[in-house]
């Protein structure tokens, strides 16, 4: 479910066949948890479940940043002309006034504060829906990244922005891809620029594409 930003080419993941129109389904759904800290990044908002782009497998690691105060992320995306309508249109808590958000801090574009990324996630699976960067610029923030082609999820990695999207083929249910696209990004001359590519074959163990 997503629809990319002006980010330098990322490229949606395949769904097609019956996927699609569950995907659909799910998308007005939305999900609440809690978050967890790792070394140089400090997220919040929902746990991750498998089905959240296989985000938990990876453990994020980025270098140290500095303090700052809690940022709205719900009020950040409402307000950013760059989400889509529909985001914004689905974009519910789940119960009372707890939203499907797990908002990460961490260095990405060299800036003297932290970025920020903001997932948005289904409730009732944790199916990333959107995935966006948010970089300090003066008192407030500018969208830097966008991805909507669901399902997707972005984290850090040692200051590189890396976007984990799942692959279906025809036939695939929604919670079974066939595989999963991994890929880095570095902050570059205003803009992130894509660095590395991996595809991994959930059928085929240890079967892995290559790497850009």
């Amino acid at each position: 479910m997503r629809g990319l930003s002006k980010a330098a080419g990322l490229r949606p993941a395949l769904i097609t066949g019956g996927a699609v129109s569950a995907m659909a389904a799910t998308a007005g759904l939305l999900l609440v948890g809690c978050g967890a800290s790792s070394e140089g990044v400090r997220k919040e908002g929902p746990a991750q479940t498998q089905s959240a782009a296989k985000a938990a497998s990876r453990t994020p690691s980025a270098t140290a940043t500095p303090a700052q105060g809690k940022v709205d992320a719900i009020k950040l995306i409402k307000s950013d002309p760059k989400v889509s309508d529909q985001i914004k249109k689905n974009l519910k808590p789940c119960v009372k006034d707890h939203y499907p958000v797990d908002v990460i801090y961490g260095q990405l574009t060299g800036a003297s504060r932290s970025d920020i990324v903001v997932n948005l996630l289904t409730c009732g699976d944790s199916i990333g829906i959107g995935s966006y960067v948010y970089r300090p610029k003066g008192d407030s923030y500018e969208n830097v990244f966008a991805a909507e082609q669901s399902p997707v999820y972005a984290d850090i990695d040692r200051r590189d922005l890396v976007i984990t999207k799942q692959v279906y083929a025809p036939g695939d249910a929604v919670c079974c891809a066939s595989g999963e696209d991994v890929l880095t990004y570095h902050w570059s001359d205003g803009a992130f620029r894509e660095s590395g590519r991996t595809h991994t074959d959930y059928g085929k163990v240890g079967n892995k594409g290559t790497e850009g």
